[in-house]
């Protein structure tokens, strides 16, 4: 199953997410869970950037937060609301919200 997961928390751990299994998972992080493709603790990325799944971040939430969306994870591919729409309805068949 191809799963789409929206995070919109910034938390250390995500048990659910952890539990979570599927043969593709994406990462959707919207609101305030586009902190994770940002911020580091430790010198250490999130721990939600080393999920094998590919990882998206809303650029308007990035924005609005006064994140510079260079300085964002290379994992972490930055869409906009339309890019939003197309990964919703071309990449994942089922989506849960975190």
């Amino acid at each position: 199953m191809k799963l789409g997961v929206f995070v919109n928390q910034f938390t250390e751990t995500n048990s659910t997410l952890d539990r979570i299994k599927t043969d593709n998972l994406g990462i959707i992080l919207v609101q305030n869970g586009v902190y994770h493709a940002a911020l580091k603790e430790n010198g250490k990325n999130s721990a939600l950037l080393s999920k094998s799944a590919k990882v998206y971040a809303l650029s308007e939430d990035v924005i609005s937060r006064g994140l510079s969306l260079d300085k964002l994870d290379k994992k972490v591919k930055v869409v906009d609301y339309n890019g939003l729409v197309d990964v919703i309805f071309n990449d994942y068949e089922k989506f849960i919200w975190l």
